[in-house]
C-alpha cells in the first residue's frame, strides 16, 4: 500500500507552519510515497521551491522521440492551498455580535489551468480581500476559477465539518452537495484523527456521506512540522505568532488564531500534527485502510508541473554609440 501526504503546511504557512521543504521531500522518498502536496494558509509563496526541490530529485520514466531521456520527479509534487473562505470577500466591516466568520479549504491544481486558477483565487484573496491579516475569498470566486481544481472537506475548520457540528446532518449534507456539485469526481472526503472528540463526529457523518454519494474518501495528517520532536518548537512559533508566553495555558478553539480569551492562548491541542509515516498513519485509520490507498487516486489526477522558465527581461536597443566590445 502506498500513501501520500496531502494535507501539508510549510514554513510558509506564516508563524503557524514550521516544517522545511526539503526536510518533508527527504521524509517523504524515505517512506517511498509517490507524492506530496504542500497547502499552505491563505498564500502560495512556497510554490516555486516546492516544485524546484522536487525536481532535483528525478528518474527516468522514458525516452523521447530523439533517444533523450524523459525524467520525473521521485516524489510528484502537488501544488495547492488552504484557502480562508468567508461569506462576501469584499465586506471589511465586522462587530462583537456580528464576526468575520473564516472557513477553511484545501484546494489542489490537478493541471496547468488549475495552478493558474490557484493563482488568481490566493491573488484576489490579497488584492481584495485581505482582511486583518486574513487573504480570504468567497464561494463566488472560487465558482469562478474552479476549473482544473480538486477540492476536499477539508480540517476541523472546513464548511461541511463546521455544518456538522455546530448545524444538523441535513444541512452538513446540504452544504456537501454545494461542492460535490461544483467539482464532481474531482471532490474528496477527507478524514482526519488527531485525538480531538470532534473529528470523531465529523468523520462519522463524512464517512456516511461519501457511501452515499460515492465520493472517495482520503485520510490526511493536518501537518505543521515534520518530526514529532519539533512539537514544542512549533508551540514556540505559535507564541511568538500570537505574542503569548509559552507557559499561557491554551484555548479549546485551535482552528482560530485570533480569539481573544484571557489567561488562555492560541494553542495546538497535541503533538500529533507532524508529517507522519505511512505505517503510523495505518496505525491511526486501521479501520478504514482504504482512505490511505485512496490518497493514490487523486494523486493520479495531478498532472506533474514544472514551474521552471527562462528569465524574461525587456529588449533594450542600445545605439551603436553607447555599446561596448
Amino acid at each position: 500500500m502506498q500513501f501520500s501526504h496531502l494535507h501539508v503546511h510549510t514554513q510558509y504557512s506564516l508563524l503557524d507552519g514550521a516544517a522545511g521543504i526539503d526536510s518533508l521531500y527527504k521524509k517523504a522518498a524515505k517512506y517511498n510515497m509517490p507524492a506530496l502536496a504542500i497547502t499552505d494558509h491563505g498564500n502560495m509563496f512556497g510554490v516555486f521551491e516546492f516544485v524546484k526541490q522536487a525536481w532535483n530529485n528525478t528518474k527516468i520514466v522514458g525516452k523521447d522521440d530523439k533517444g533523450n531521456d524523459i525524467k520525473e520527479p521521485i516524489v510528484k509534487p502537488i501544488i495547492g492551498c488552504e484557502f480562508y473562505v468567508v461569506e462576501d470577500m469584499h465586506r471589511k466591516s465586522f462587530s462583537k455580535e456580528q464576526k468575520d466568520e473564516r472557513y477553511h479549504q484545501v484546494l489542489l491544481a490537478k493541471n496547468r489551468k488549475g495552478y493558474e486558477n490557484l493563482i488568481k483565487l490566493t491573488s484576489l484573496g490579497f488584492i481584495e480581500g485581505y482582511y486583518s491579516k486574513y487573504p480570504r475569498i468567497d464561494k463566488k470566486l472560487i465558482e469562478k476559477y474552479h476549473e482544473g481544481i480538486i477540492a476536499t472537506t477539508c480540517c476541523i475548520g472546513a464548511y461541511v465539518p463546521q455544518a456538522i457540528l455546530h448545524l444538523s446532518e441535513t444541512q452538513a449534507e446540504q452544504e456537501f452537495q454545494w461542492w460535490h456539485n461544483l467539482f464532481g469526481d474531482d471532490y474528496f472526503i477527507e478524514i482526519q484523527r488527531h485525538n480531538i472528540a470532534d473529528q470523531n463526529k465529523i468523520n462519522t457523518t463524512l464517512l456516511k456521506l461519501g457511501k452515499k454519494y460515492n465520493v472517495p474518501v482520503i485520510a490526511t495528517n493536518d501537518s505543521h512540522y515534520t518530526e514529532k520532536e519539533d512539537y514544542n518548537a512549533h508551540d514556540i512559533l505559535l507564541c511568538i505568532n500570537t505574542g503569548e508566553k509559552q507557559s499561557t495555558p491554551g484555548y479549546d478553539d485551535f482552528v482560530n488564531d485570533d480569539i481573544h480569551v484571557k489567561n488562555r492562548r492560541f494553542k495546538f491541542p497535541n503533538d500529533q500534527f507532524y508529517f507522519k509515516s505511512p505505517d503510523e498513519m495505518l496505525e491511526t485509520f486501521n479501520d478504514v485502510p482504504h482512505s490511505l490507498d485512496n490518497t493514490n487516486i487523486l494523486v493520479d489526477k495531478i498532472e506533474t508541473l514544472n514551474l521552471k522558465k527562462d528569465i524574461l527581461l525587456p529588449a533594450f536597443p542600445v545605439p551603436i554609440e553607447f555599446q561596448t566590445s
